[in-house]
């Protein structure tokens, strides 16, 4: 652990202070952005204790005057925040979480907006695969073989899909031991 003193400004994000430490104190520090929106994932650390994305926390929102930041949990670590996030697509392959045309289907086939297929994938649509659900996921600590939330989350999606044709090849990953029945609900990757 490294310990860095920053003034606070009107405003602030946890990534904000992280660049001021980095261009006026340690030029060393490693850690990711991109967009600096919420629009990536990329910022995504643990702050305080939660995972968090680093453009979207606000230092004054933590109510705190020491505010520590680690990497991301259950990710093997290259350097300082930054993780390598190669088991969360190992992750993602596993359940086969990749899209597959179905025969037949229109090469830009559409689900409209307002159809209940449609609504029925909506809120799973916004996983942007930052990882900070697979560091909040407890179980993925102790089952390397647990796919995660992300995962899951992306395989249910493609199940509801009516365009996917990688269904059938879907379910033996999904139902095996280590998959869906494996999750204990407890919500901390929410």
């Amino acid at each position: 652990m490294q310990e860095y003193r920053v003034e606070e400004k009107p405003g602030m994000t946890v990534l904000d202070a992280l660049v001021e430490v980095q261009r006026r104190q340690d030029p060393t520090l490693a850690f990711r952005y991109a967009c600096r929106v919420g629009m990536c994932g990329s910022c995504a650390m643990v702050v305080n204790g939660r995972e968090r994305w680093a453009c979207r926390t606000l230092l004054s929102a933590l109510r705190s005057q020491t505010v520590t930041v680690r990497p991301l949990y259950h990710f093997p670590l290259i350097r300082d925040l930054v993780v390598d996030m190669a088991p969360f697509v190992e992750k993602m392959k596993a359940v086969r979480a990749a899209f597959v045309p179905a025969m037949g289907t229109p090469e830009f086939a559409r689900i409209g907006g307002e159809s209940r297929e449609r609504r029925e994938i909506d809120s799973t649509l916004q996983c942007i695969g930052c990882g900070a659900c697979l560091s909040a996921c407890t179980l993925a600590a102790h089952d390397p073989r647990f796919p995660g939330p992300a995962a899951l989350n992306r395989a249910f999606t493609l199940m509801a899909d009516s365009r996917d044709g990688g269904k059938a090849d879907r379910w033996a990953p999904l139902l095996s031991e280590d998959a869906l029945w494996r999750c204990h609900a407890q919500a901390n990757c929410t």
